[in-house]
């Protein structure tokens, strides 16, 4: 990567985006050295140009930045740096430095897609996801069909609390299942967006 740190006098400009909520976290400046740490570390390290030093993110407030990936634009002289943040980002106790919630409860699906993911590489002793993947597709593909039954049932008989819960269940079943077949719910996603147009 041939960043370009002489345009705007050995500063870089990286915005801040959370890898699972997608919602721009900060802005922050770096010059060479913060960006070698950052790499060293995997936390965000900026140059502060009111301090005139480097500062990692969370040094005070132990709400670290973790580096997920590193993107530079077009001109190699702006960074999106996508990351898991520990904690609120901003200084006021904030979600972001824009004054937003860091939340958006979709993406969780994408968070639970990795997570399983995790479990299919990982299999820890214990966990029900585990215990999924080793009894195999067509116990999977079954909990799946017992969950959409169960998921019709309270549609038509139930509350509207137990259809949520059900439906719950049913597309977590749904995310193990295709996760044994190589697949997400990102596949679907574009299959749909597809259908869309």
């Amino acid at each position: 990567m041939n960043l370009d740190f002489e345009k705007m006098g050995g500063l870089l400009p990286a915005v801040i985006q959370d890898e699972n909520t997608n919602k721009v976290l900060m802005l922050g400046f770096m010059n060479e050295e913060a960006y070698q740490k950052t790499l060293e570390t995997k936390k965000v390290v900026f140059f502060s140009r009111t301090k005139n030093r480097l500062w990692m993110k969370g040094e005070t407030s132990g709400n670290f930045l973790h580096v997920v990936s590193i993107v530079p634009d077009c001109d190699n002289d702006t960074l999106l740096i996508r990351v898991n943040p520990d904690g609120p980002v901003c200084h006021t106790g904030a979600g972001t430095c824009f004054g937003e919630k860091n939340e958006e409860d979709i993406m969780f699906l994408k968070y639970l897609q990795k997570f399983i993911e995790r479990r299919r590489m990982e299999m820890p002793e214990g966990s029900y996801t585990t215990s999924l993947f080793q009894k195999g597709v067509n116990r999977m593909a079954q909990k799946v069909g017992e969950e959409a039954v169960e998921t019709v049932i309270e549609a038509t008989n139930g509350t509207e609390d137990r259809l949520v819960y059900e439906a719950s269940d049913l597309i977590y079943h749904l995310i193990v299942l295709l996760t044994s077949k190589g697949l997400s719910i990102e596949d679907l996603a574009r299959e749909l967006k597809k259908r869309h147009k």
